[in-house]
């Protein structure tokens, strides 16, 4: 059982970017451990006991963010770095309210993962610069479609019709990758 201030669990159903992240921080000296399948983390949770945890929004049809809880029940002093590819306000606040200490982007590097591990433990927890400047239309529309989405429980149907949009429009607009602030 590993106890030490560097251990990690890596939570990705990706399996190529996952063993690649395991990898480079076993190459910077971390013990890391991999993990594909949410119905695992709790029983690999309480036997490697990691001290930090880089968790995927979207583990294989499953929200990222109802790991938390369980993952912070089995070690209330772990750290939980949400990943996504398709990052909002709306999900890195709940993120945050979970108990996870930032989240971060793809593609990230790993030495902003780490970043993002130092600043929590210096106390900057969910920290980072906030622009002064206004978001985009475009952008303010994602983060509105990302916000009624999550209220609808990820109900595509009743989201469209929340935002009085058809079904195959709001799923084009989800398909794509959201455009930068």
């Amino acid at each position: 059982m590993n106890d030490t201030s560097d251990s990690f669990l890596v939570i990705d159903d990706d399996v190529t970017f996952n063993a690649v992240l395991v990898r480079a921080l076993e190459r910077r000296g971390h013990v890391a451990q991999g993990v594909t399948d949410p119905m695992e983390v709790p029983v690999l949770a309480r036997q490697l006991r990691p001290r930090r945890v880089i968790l995927d929004l979207n583990i294989a049809g499953v929200s990222g963010l109802t790991l938390i809880p369980p993952l912070l029940e089995i070690d209330p002093a772990c750290r939980i770095v949400v990943l996504t590819g398709y990052a909002s306000i709306a999900t890195a606040v709940d993120a945050i309210k979970l108990g996870a200490v930032q989240y971060l982007a793809k593609p990230v590097e790993v030495d902003a993962i780490l970043g993002a591990f130092d600043e929590a433990e210096e106390g900057d927890v969910g920290g980072g610069v906030v622009s002064s400047e206004p978001l985009s239309v475009d952008r303010l529309e994602w983060e509105h479609i990302q916000r009624v989405l999550r209220e609808h429980d990820g109900n595509i149907s009743s989201t469209a019709r929340a935002l009085k949009m058809h079904r195959r429009t709001l799923q084009r607009k989800l398909s794509k990758r959201p455009v930068k602030s």
